[in-house]
């Protein structure tokens, strides 16, 4: 457990031309999304397909340090109903097989407190995928590589020869979702991008609930988790890696893998359960964003700037509850 209380010396650069900036990266997602779900149908820019959806429980440890007693974990032993979304990370509908992020994502309800975006909070999301940090340090590297191979092939191609320093770019995310993935029991996942906490910043973890690694699960990612879950519950470690310095934990910069030592503040229990579809549409239709948070939990740097924009106008784009 960490001992020595965290720095509160972090601080966000705004970009002068950030919001116009923004506008235009979201306004490519949204006509991207519009072109897929002309061939697949109603969906989200990314993260379109849902894997599961599942009921879990978060439940704050007994033992914290005072300074970890922040916004949702700022009661020990509380606990909270939450909605797990589990996806695929693409812009298409693929196999489970095919490369790809992989995604996690919490809504924690009933929680009580003044929200990131002003007005009553009314949960607390954590969108999380199974990379340590983004294969971008910026808002302005990511959408160029996901708006490029978004594309049609011979309009990928068409922007890769306008602009050659894409090649390197595109290349590091390939290079990215080729990563090995074991399922979403055996994986670790990452919020790759600070939020605050309290007036501390930090990263979010979620530390996998087994080592029982099934060489099939990728045949269908749902069926493993339902499978597992049909034995026993899964248990989780919500884990927080706190702000130290701007040189090995940059607020800044999406790319970086932060130094800093992890510290359990809560775990996340998956009950037994089996698939339900009404649920599932609900999740579905649900809006899973980082910006649905506390204020004490509100997200940090330019690229959790970028998705504030981008997270909107794609929930508007769907419809979305």
């Amino acid at each position: 457990m960490t001992e020595v209380e965290p720095s509160t010396e972090w601080r966000e650069v705004v970009g002068a031309d950030e919001a116009e900036r923004h506008k235009t990266q979201a306004e490519g997602f949204v006509a991207m999304q519009l072109r897929k779900s002309g061939k697949y149908g109603g969906g989200r820019a990314l993260h379109r397909r849902q894997v599961a959806a599942l009921r879990a429980r978060l439940e704050v440890v007994d033992e914290l340090p005072e300074y970890a007693r922040q916004g949702l974990f700022a009661v020990p032993g509380s606990s909270f109903e939450t909605w797990l979304r589990i996806s695929n990370g693409g812009f298409n509908v693929a196999a489970d097989k095919a490369p790809d992020v992989r995604g996690f994502s919490l809504k924690v309800l009933g929680v009580t407190g003044q929200g990131a975006l002003g007005g009553e909070a009314k949960s607390q999301d954590f969108a999380l995928i199974n990379h340590e940090h983004f294969s971008s340090a910026t808002s302005v590297d990511f959408s160029s590589v996901v708006l490029t191979t978004g594309s049609t092939p011979g309009g990928a191609i068409r922007k890769i020869i306008g602009s050659p320093s894409l090649i390197p770019k595109v290349k590091e995310v390939v290079t990215a979702l080729r990563e090995p993935f074991s399922g979403f029991a055996t994986h670790d996942f990452f919020s790759a991008a600070p939020v605050a906490y309290g007036p501390y910043a930090v990263r979010v973890r979620i530390a996998a609930a087994s080592d029982q690694v099934d060489s099939t699960a990728s045949a269908d990612w749902g069926a493993d988790l339902f499978r597992r879950l049909a034995v026993a519950p899964l248990v989780y470690e919500l884990q927080v890696q706190f702000f130290q310095d701007e040189a090995t934990t940059p607020i800044e910069n999406a790319a970086a893998t932060w130094t800093s030592p992890y510290l359990t503040v809560a775990r996340l229990t998956v009950p037994q359960q089996e698939p339900d579809e009404e649920f599932a549409q609900t999740v579905e239709d649900s809006r899973f964003d980082p910006w649905n948070a506390l204020v004490e939990h509100r997200p940090l740097g330019e690229v959790m700037r970028a998705r504030k924009v981008a997270y909107f106008a794609s929930q508007q784009a769907r419809g979305a509850k």
